[in-house]
């Protein structure tokens, strides 16, 4: 069936609203790296396959497709997702792992340029060097303010789920073929099966376990399938786009839930990424011919 691609930014909208309570539900959880891992990737992998296994009306064709390079790809950029960003979380405050996830259009479009052959223009390099300077801003506070080592860390955990995501939706969006729900959902019961066996079965039930659960019964599945099914409908850089609104609302809720506040010179380094990231990807619709008050299709 045909979509418009107003379809594809309408999925992707949805997607990253249902996203930003996440990370309050994971502080709240209370619990560690590999606790959260365990939770959020089992029930994650469980439920995609499910999804597949009802839906799918080529279940050879789609097993098949497991061994070309692409899905393979997927998998372990499933596993990077969901293993990275539980880490940063549980290390680090949220604001710096979450501006490390706001780099995923600059990802989208060097990622797209190396694996498809589209071109990387100026103002790529000038966005990607202004990103830079916000999340320099960010992770430099001193004196009260200053960021540790961990909170580094968890900014490197926010890049590496950036990266991931990307890849995978330049890939989705010029493989339409490959079954989704099979390789996010192998992807991810990898990574949660190594969470339990990690952490160990009886340390899984440590801390508030109804709060990781929503996460990882609704919030995750939703959104995580609404993210990269989008990816096929529109371009990846709108996706991306979109996913900016967790880096806007996320530590909203975490403020809110539990007093977490951002630091200001965290909230301006912020800024500079959302709203450099914001008028990159408008600006690379007009250069494509796209009339200045169209919506980012």
């Amino acid at each position: 069936m045909q979509h418009s691609p107003s379809y594809g930014v309408g999925l992707a909208l949805a997607g990253a609203l249902l996203l930003t309570p996440d990370v309050l539900l994971m502080r709240i959880s209370g619990m560690s790296t590999f606790q959260m891992l365990g939770w959020r990737g089992l029930c994650l992998g469980l439920i995609f396959l499910l999804a597949w296994w009802l839906t799918s009306k080529v279940w050879r064709a789609d097993l098949a497709a497991l061994g070309s390079s692409t899905a393979l790809i997927v998998i372990a950029c499933q596993v990077m997702n969901t293993t990275l960003f539980p880490m940063g979380i549980s290390i680090a405050p949220v604001a710096p792992v979450l501006l490390g996830v706001a780099t995923v259009p600059i990802w989208s479009a060097l990622l797209a340029r190396q694996l498809y052959g589209e071109t990387t223009t100026r103002a790529t390099w000038i966005a990607i060097t202004l990103v830079m300077v916000g999340l320099t801003l960010a992770v430099t506070d001193k004196g009260e303010d200053a960021l540790d080592a961990y909170a580094l860390a968890g900014a490197a955990c926010g890049l590496g789920v950036a990266f991931a995501l990307a890849l995978t939706f330049v890939i989705l969006r010029h493989n339409p073929s490959l079954p989704l729900l099979l390789v996010i959902g192998l992807g991810s019961l990898a990574s949660g099966t190594s969470g339990w066996l990690i952490i160990g079965p009886a340390q899984m039930t440590d801390g508030t376990v109804w709060a990781v659960l929503v996460s990882a019964l609704l919030i995750l599945p939703l959104s995580f399938f609404a993210l990269n099914e989008a990816s096929r409908h529109t371009a990846a850089a709108n996706v991306s786009l979109l996913l900016l609104l967790e880096t806007v609302l996320a530590p909203v809720w975490v403020w809110l839930g539990t007093g977490e506040a951002p630091s200001p010179r965290m909230m301006a380094g912020g800024a500079v990424v959302v709203a450099t990231l914001t008028v990159y990807v408008l600006s690379a619709r007009r250069l494509r011919g796209q009339p200045p008050n169209t919506h980012i299709i």
